[in-house]
Parts: C-alpha cells; sequence; structure tokens
C-alpha cells in the first residue's frame, strides 16, 4: 500500500525517460505576467489599422513613445503656426517696415512669430505680442489655433487618464500561484491554484476559467493549437479573501487518464484566466497566467494563509505561494477511481452474500440441517443425551434407560 504513494517536491528533479530523447524546451504561448508570447507579421494594412483606431494605439503604446508623440504634437503645432504667422507679417510688410500697423504686434521676424505661436495656444499672454484690428485673416488663424489646442488638451488627457486607468494596472494586483497543485479533495484527485486580491477594496464579482492549450506540430511545419476547457467546480468568486480554483479530475477531464509519469512527459499548457469588475471603477478587468506540466506539482497542498482574531480575519500573504507535501496516488484519476469502487464492492461483499442465502434456499439449493443436541434433565443425577440427524424420525419421547418402560416389556 505504501508503493501506492508519493510525494514531489518543486526542487526535485524527476527524470522521466522519452523514446526519442529530451525534448527542447517551448516557449510558453502566455507568459506568467498574463501576456501572450505571440507576434504579428505581414498585416495588410497595418499602419491604416492603427491610425483609424488612433486613441487605442496611444493608450496600448509605452508611456516614452505617448509623452514623444505627444511632445511632438505641441512643438510642431506652434511651429506650425509660427510659420503662417511669420508669412503673413512678411505679405503684409511688417518685416520690412517696421513703422507701418503690423497685422500682429512685435512680431518682425520669425522668432518673434513662433512666440506669438506659443504664447497663443498656452494662453501665456505675456503683453508684447498681441492680435491688431488691420488683418482679418490673422484673426481667422489665431481663432483656428485655438479651437486646436483646446482638442489637442482634451486628447492629452485622455489619453493620459486612460493610460493611468488602463485594465492591466489594476490586473497586476490581482495575482495567481507560482504553481499548481495536485491533491485529494473529498476522496478525488483534484487541480487546484490559487487567485488573490493585493488591494484593500476588493473586487464586485469574478469568473475563474482554465484552458488547456495543445500544440501540435506536424512534418510539413504547419502548427495545430486546439484548446480544451476545464470544468471549475466553483467558477464565480467573491475575491475578498485568497481563493484556492478547484477542478476535479474525473470523467471527461483531459487529465483524468494521466499519472504523473504521464504529466511529466507532456507538452501541454495550463492556461487561467480570472474576469472580473473592479468596484471603484466599473471596470471589467482580466488577469490571466499560465502553467506548464513542469509547474503542476503532484502530492502538494496550499498552505492556509487565513487566521482569526478577535476583531478581524488576518491574511498572511507570505503564504500565498507555499506548499506543503501530502500523499496522493501516483496513479491516474481513472485507475485511483477504479481501486476506489474495488475497495467499495469488497467491503459490501459480506452483507450481499448473508442477504442471497434465503433466496438460495427458495431455488433448491438448501444446506444440510444442522445436528441438534438435546441435553434432559431428571431429577435424578444421571442424564443422557440424544442426537437428532437430518432424515431421521426422531421419538416424541425420550425415556432413560431403566425407566418404567422397560419393565413393561418384560
Amino acid at each position: 500500500m505504501n508503493n501506492q504513494y508519493i510525494s514531489v517536491s518543486p526542487t526535485e528533479n524527476i527524470k522521466v525517460k522519452t523514446e526519442n530523447g529530451p525534448s527542447l524546451k517551448k516557449k510558453r504561448y502566455v507568459r506568467k505576467e498574463g501576456s501572450c508570447n505571440v507576434t504579428f507579421r505581414h498585416i495588410p494594412e497595418e499602419w491604416l489599422l492603427f491610425v483609424t483606431d488612433i486613441f487605442t494605439t496611444l493608450v496600448e503604446i509605452k508611456w516614452r513613445m505617448m509623452f514623444l508623440i505627444f511632445a511632438l504634437s505641441y512643438i510642431l503645432s506652434w511651429l506650425f503656426f509660427g510659420i503662417l504667422f511669420w508669412v503673413i507679417a512678411i505679405a503684409h510688410g511688417d518685416v520690412r517696415d517696421h513703422h507701418n500697423d503690423p497685422c500682429v504686434y512685435e512680431v518682425r521676424s520669425f522668432t518673434a512669430a513662433f512666440l506669438f505661436s506659443l504664447e497663443t495656444q498656452t494662453t501665456i499672454g505675456y503683453g508684447f505680442r498681441g492680435m491688431s484690428e488691420n488683418c482679418m485673416i490673422a484673426i481667422i488663424l489665431v481663432t483656428i489655433q485655438d479651437v486646436i489646442s483646446c482638442f489637442i488638451d482634451t486628447f492629452v488627457i485622455g489619453i493620459a487618464v486612460a493610460k493611468m486607468a488602463s485594465a492591466r494596472k489594476r490586473a497586476q494586483t490581482v495575482g495567481f500561484s507560482n504553481c499548481a497543485v495536485i491533491s485529494l479533495r473529498d476522496g478525488y484527485l483534484c487541480l487546484s491554484w490559487r487567485v488573490g486580491d493585493f488591494r484593500r477594496y476588493h473586487l464586485v464579482e469574478g469568473t475563474a476559467s482554465a484552458q488547456i492549450v495543445h500544440f501540435t506540430v506536424h512534418t510539413t511545419g504547419k502548427i495545430d493549437v486546439t484548446y480544451e476547457d476545464l470544468v471549475i467546480q466553483q467558477k464565480d468568486i467573491v475575491l475578498v479573501t485568497p481563493t484556492t480554483v478547484l477542478h476535479r479530475i474525473e470523467p471527461g477531464s483531459p487529465l483524468y487518464k494521466m499519472t504523473l509519469e504521464d504529466l511529466r512527459k507532456a507538452d501541454f499548457e495550463l492556461v487561467v484566466s480570472f474576469t472580473y469588475t473592479d468596484d471603484t471603477t466599473g471596470i471589467l478587468h482580466q488577469t490571466r497566467t499560465s502553467y506548464t506540466p513542469d509547474e503542476i506539482l503532484w502530492g502538494h497542498l496550499f498552505q492556509e494563509m487565513i487566521r482569526a482574531n478577535r476583531s478581524h480575519y488576518r491574511v498572511d500573504y507570505n503564504l500565498f505561494n507555499h506548499t506543503a507535501k501530502v500523499h496522493v496516488p501516483m496513479v491516474s484519476a481513472e485507475e485511483f477511481e477504479q481501486k476506489k469502487q474495488l475497495r467499495l464492492s469488497a467491503q459490501k461483499s459480506p452483507r450481499s452474500t448473508a442477504k442471497a442465502m434465503p433466496r438460495s434456499e427458495s431455488h433448491g439449493n438448501r444446506l444440510k440441517t444442522p445436528a441438534v443436541q438435546v441435553e434432559v434433565v431428571y431429577d435424578v443425577p444421571e442424564t443422557t443425551e440424544s442426537t437428532c440427524q437430518a432424515g431421521r424420525k426422531c421419538p416424541d419421547t425420550l425415556s432413560p434407560p431403566d425407566g418404567p418402560a422397560e419393565a413393561a416389556e418384560e
């Protein structure tokens, strides 16, 4: 019986011999932080797609690229309108003749025109330069620049706020355990992993899901990606405290026929996700991670994190990734269920045999009547024993050897 159980440590190296020798380590499909390890090439009209949805494009780019784009948008707009004001000053003669009435006061060079454009768009207004009533084209140009500056400011602020409130940032505060474990729960082999919210203000509601991703590489170089859904026992979770998500390995599960050795040789990736709504912003988020077969520990159980005090419950996140060894059968869930059924049937077999005996007698398979020993006790100390066997006719009365019956016969 002891040979059926094993306990595996995450630091132990389990060597499994394969027919083709050691296999190369494949890249992850989903990284541990949740991003997909996929790159796209030769997308038709890629730049057109990005420009059409410019808001989403700017939200998804990196911060340094966003700062560069926004800085260039301001600088280029100042430069563009500065050139237009300089051209107006040249056409009106403000650059050649400093004594005529200018279109824009104190704008008689390109540098002055650029500074006037900057002061107008940023509403600084130092007081040295200003509009006059001599040129209607300059008045129209200032109006257009003011409207465009409002659009740029609104766009910049909206992108910055959307990027700071991105779902990715909130997803970083909801984490999964570094490993998944296989252990016994209520008499069943179960695959489980842990999810927790690290913020004080928790989530409204959440749904856990899991898929096993298989990659099949053909000789032609074609790669097939297949997905198998795992049934979660309690998929709707209110994540106030860290919760262990449970998948029972039963018929229909992709892991039902998999032993410990099969798990170490398997080539798949367990992708788990948690979709939830933040109670602060009301935004829908999703956190993802993945586990390779090497990160699924057979014979481990997550340690308890919650302790009760007099006034509140205390959660120790130092134990979030800690596991403890437990005895778990090395056989597959299918073999474990079969052995369990055999044990249950063996325990019930004596009762069923006892109940089946009267039925056998009714069908003619009767057992021999056991011998009955009768002891007769008289007032005198002498006693006699008689045995009545099956098939013989026993007398109705029993007499002592030297009794009145013998005298009567004589």
